[in-house]
């Protein structure tokens, strides 16, 4: 039998939100951050869900950690999110919130009205991948206000902590925000055979690093054999949109990575070529150190003149 919310009574965690790879030396300027690999998912919220823990699972980003843990090695710090993208989603706006999805009143500063909150892919999402409704009955706010600030927040802290140490210790940063994706299309798709797709790389359309950045990583996997696109169907979400900031020294990129070329999507399983993925991504976070090392100066904070 489900149980009734709220998730829990508890003010304070049984699992840390985040794990911070840390390398023994930092060399490099680049932060890897997976938030929505996190596989925890506590027991009272599956219990409070309509949905098996197999179909929750469909909207995890499934071992995308796994595919990006060997970067410390090289000198950069991986930041992992815990908890599951279904019991909130860390690459959206704090409060981006669905009213329809609570049983009392909002706050004034949530953004009811995002084209991610129609798709019921808010902070607090309202369906997984499937399309299917995650919850037997309305929330209240206090759920919500419970996991965005013992989860959601923690996280961001801890990432624009390693975005700091970054840009001080090597005058730029460059954030990789990792990713997976169905190889058949989520709400938000425009309809792109995305399984004829290997990696779609998001820049905000230019607007979140420098293009000799993106160039750099699109021509490594391409010269891998990996077929690329830009900004279709996935341009960058929350993440990419807030912290990437050319002008001031910090670029961000996001990439996906089809699903189906590491993994079986029905039973998550790993497929024999997850282990040479892993491997091209090592190697592309060594083309891209050795590419940054060689022109800091280009990709740093420039004052402006009027400032």
């Amino acid at each position: 039998m489900k149980a009734a919310y709220p998730f829990t009574t508890s003010k304070q965690l049984l699992v840390a939100p985040l794990e911070v790879l840390e390398p023994q030396l930092l060399r490099l300027p680049i932060v890897f951050a997976s938030p929505h690999s996190g596989s925890y998912y506590p027991e009272s919220f599956v219990n409070g869900s309509l949905l098996s823990l197999g179909s929750l699972r469909k909207s995890e980003d499934c071992y995308v950690d796994e595919l990006f843990s060997s970067v410390p090695e090289l000198g950069a710090p991986l930041l992992r999110a815990i908890y599951s993208r279904a019991f909130i989603d860390l690459n959206r706006e704090p409060y981006e919130l669905d009213p329809a999805m609570f049983s009392d009143p909002l706050p004034k500063y949530a953004n009811t009205t995002s084209a991610r909150v129609a798709a019921g892919l808010g902070t607090i999402a309202r369906i997984v991948a499937t399309h299917s409704e995650i919850y037997h009955r309305k929330l209240t706010y206090a759920d919500a206000e419970y996991r965005i600030n013992e989860v959601y927040k923690p996280y961001h802290t801890a990432l624009e902590g390693l975005i700091r140490r970054a840009t001080k210790n090597f005058g730029l940063c460059l954030l990789i925000d990792c990713h997976s994706m169905p190889s058949k299309g989520l709400p938000l798709n425009t309809g792109l055979r995305t399984s004829k797709i290997d990696f779609v790389l998001g820049d905000r359309c230019g607007l979140s690093c420098s293009k000799l950045f993106i160039d750099t990583v699109e021509d490594f996997l391409e010269n891998k054999g990996y077929r690329v696109i830009r900004n279709n169907p996935y341009a960058g979400g929350y993440t990419t949109q807030h912290y990437g900031d050319p002008a001031n020294g910090i670029h961000a990129i996001q990439i996906e990575i089809n699903r189906s070329i590491y993994m079986e999507e029905n039973t998550l399983q790993r497929k024999p070529a997850f282990l040479q993925i892993k491997e091209d991504i090592q190697e592309m976070t060594k083309y891209l150190a050795d590419f940054t090392s060689q022109g800091y100066d280009k990709f740093k904070y420039q004052r402006q003149s009027a400032e």
